[in-house]
């Protein structure tokens, strides 16, 4: 249901409407340049630039648990499905999920790239003590760890106060918005949830600016030689998961793979370049029913309805995230702390493809899991942007998978020789 638009705001002019122009991706490698020649220039001098970082950190932390928990309400109350077909799905949604973790992990616990280069973790010493009277550290220490912080015994009233402005600003647009429903609730819900997320997301190429400066400035260049091996066993993850598909699609579909991958390729292609598995839904439907000839109830029910539930790429980002982060301290998960990993992964990515850069979002929720420090997701962001691309086209290929083991052995038509070819 569309938003009535109360608000009409002009567009901003001149240099900051030529740099929000710019698409996220732009911007944030522009910071990571600009970070490392602050970090060079400043040396232990731009340490205090990591503090947007820290801000982005918290907030996300603290908008994680409600969005998911509305992203999740608002997929199971929208999803048409019922009976036997709904069990299958929710079994291959399932299973994809677990083998597209289990590859990540495995991965990481062979080839190991957060040991790479070692990092110390944190240390709360006297000089962060002395650091508590800094102005900027206290707004820090105001901004609400949880939704529901401010509100606790130990809360603090400015962290009401920022919660009240930030949802106020956010539900402008829907105050007129009629509530008839329970969905209509939710709905609303999330939305105020999501445009506080938006504007966190435009602070983004801020905080990887900060955070690559103070690393640069204090360490050097060597932190970052861990992360292109990081990002080449995250693209082995993704490719080893993406071979699981089209084997699985060979054994389970009457689709051939090399026919699926032509038939799909505008799909996967506009994935990449969009980084949004919603906004290729559409796409994704098209190819399935056009160029591969699934049936229409199939390919609805993976590329529509499996979209808001299957997010394979973005699972699998995240338990290699924990183990590379953990690697890189020296801290050795357990594999019952693995098991979390796997867990959490899965329910933080059910429900979560509809929500901007959702990676970072639910990231949260996995480190807090196993004890592992949020800040180091800070150092993921200057990577992110791309590693994001790739873990959304594979969560469409994951969509791609779905359908064409829903329509089973038998096509609907006579297939043509092209989609015979293996």
């Amino acid at each position: 249901m569309p938003f009535p638009e109360d608000e009409q705001i002009e567009p901003a002019s001149g240099a900051f409407a030529w740099w929000r122009g710019l698409p996220l991706y732009v911007r944030i490698l522009a910071a990571v340049a600009l970070g490392v020649v602050t970090g060079l220039l400043l040396g232990d001098g731009a340490a205090s630039l990591a503090i947007p970082a820290k801000l982005v950190l918290r907030v996300l932390g603290a908008l994680a648990p409600p969005l998911i928990l509305f992203a999740i309400v608002q997929a199971v109350i929208n999803a048409p499905v019922s009976g036997r077909q709904s069990l299958r799905l929710t079994t291959l949604l399932a299973v994809n999920t677990i083998v597209a973790i289990v590859i990540g992990l495995a991965v990481a616990n062979v080839l190991r790239p957060g040991e790479w280069v070692r990092m110390t973790p944190p240390v709360t010493n006297a000089k962060a003590a002395a650091s508590a009277a800094d102005p900027l550290t206290q707004f820090l220490d105001s901004v609400p760890r949880s939704i529901a912080g401010p509100f606790t015994d130990d809360g603090k009233v400015i962290g009401v106060i920022l919660l009240a402005i930030a949802f106020g600003l956010s539900l402008r647009k829907l105050r007129n918005y009629p509530i008839r429903t329970v969905e209509d609730l939710v709905h609303v819900g999330l939305s105020s949830l999501v445009t506080i997320l938006e504007a966190v997301v435009e602070v983004v190429p801020l905080a990887v600016f900060g955070v690559v400066a103070s690393i640069v400035g204090a360490k050097g260049l060597s932190d970052f030689l861990a992360l292109g091996g990081f990002v080449g066993a995250v693209i082995a993850a993704l490719l080893l998961q993406g071979v699981y598909y089209l084997v699985r699609v060979r054994l389970g579909s009457w689709v051939r793979p090399a026919a699926l991958l032509r038939g799909v390729r505008d799909a996967l292609t506009m994935a990449f370049s969009t980084a949004s598995s919603t906004a290729t839904m559409p796409v994704t439907y098209r190819c399935l029913r056009d160029n591969v000839g699934l049936r229409e109830q199939s390919a609805s029910l993976g590329a529509l309805v499996g979209a808001n539930f299957n997010n394979d790429g973005t699972a699998l980002y995240e338990a290699m995230s924990a183990l590379f982060v953990a690697q890189m301290l020296g801290i050795n998960l357990t594999f019952s702390q693995q098991l979390m990993v796997v867990l959490t992964s899965i329910v933080a990515s059910v429900g979560a493809a509809g929500i901007p850069e959702a990676g970072l979002v639910t990231m949260t929720l996995v480190f807090k899991s196993v004890g592992l420090p949020t800040e180091y997701i800070a150092l993921l962001l200057t990577v992110d942007w791309f590693l994001d691309r790739c873990r959304t086209a594979i969560n469409v290929m994951g969509d791609v998978t779905v359908s064409s083991l829903l329509d089973g052995k038998t096509p609907e038509k006579p297939v043509s020789p092209t989609l015979q070819n293996v």
